[in-house]
C-alpha cells in the first residue's frame, strides 16, 4: 500500500474526476496526521512567484506558476514538520484547492496538479471551490491538505 494509504476510484460506468485524483483514500488510523494550513505561492522575502508586478502597480498572475509554488512549499512545510520522513507526492491524502476564478485557471492548476501526482490511484482526495478572494490580490490558489506520516507504522 502507498504511503499516502489506498485509494478508491468508482467503476469505468461511474462518474470519474477531471483531474488525476480518487473518489477516496483509506488511511490506517495509526498513522500520524498532519493538517498543512491554506498555503500560497509567498517566498520568504513576501513576494510571490506567479506575480509580476508593472511599473503601475497592477499585476500579471499566472496560476501555472502560482500552483508550482504552492505545491514545492506544501511538500517544504510536510517534509519540515515530519523531519523529512514524510512528502507531497507520496503522503498527501487530502486536498482543498481554492481558486479565484475557477473557470479561467481550474485547466492551469490541474496542469501541475497532474505533473505531481501523473497516477490518480496514487494522488490525494481532492476538492476544488472557487473563492470570492484570498487574502492577498497577488494570489489565484490557495490549497490547504492533510498528510499523514506512515512511519511509525513500519
Amino acid at each position: 500500500m502507498p504511503s499516502n494509504g489506498g485509494s478508491f476510484i468508482l467503476p469505468a460506468g461511474g462518474p470519474q474526476g477531471l483531474a488525476n485524483y480518487p473518489h477516496a483514500r483509506t488511511v490506517s488510523s495509526r498513522a500520524r496526521t498532519i493538517y498543512v494550513s491554506g498555503t500560497s505561492s509567498r517566498r520568504a522575502d513576501g513576494t510571490y512567484e506567479g506575480c509580476e508586478t508593472r511599473a503601475d502597480g497592477t499585476h500579471v498572475l499566472n496560476c501555472a506558476e502560482q500552483t508550482a509554488a504552492v505545491l514545492r512549499n506544501i511538500d517544504t512545510i510536510i517534509k519540515g514538520a515530519t523531519d523529512g520522513r514524510a512528502n507531497l507526492r507520496d503522503n498527501v491524502v487530502d486536498a482543498t484547492v481554492f481558486l479565484v476564478d475557477i473557470k479561467r485557471d481550474y485547466a492551469a492548476m490541474n496542469a501541475e496538479w497532474n505533473k505531481i501526482w501523473p497516477d490518480r490511484t496514487k494522488a490525494p482526495a481532492r476538492t476544488c471551490v472557487q473563492v470570492a478572494a484570498l487574502p492577498n490580490e497577488k494570489l489565484l490558489v490557495e490549497i490547504k491538505c492533510i498528510a499523514i506520516d506512515a512511519s511509525c507504522l513500519s
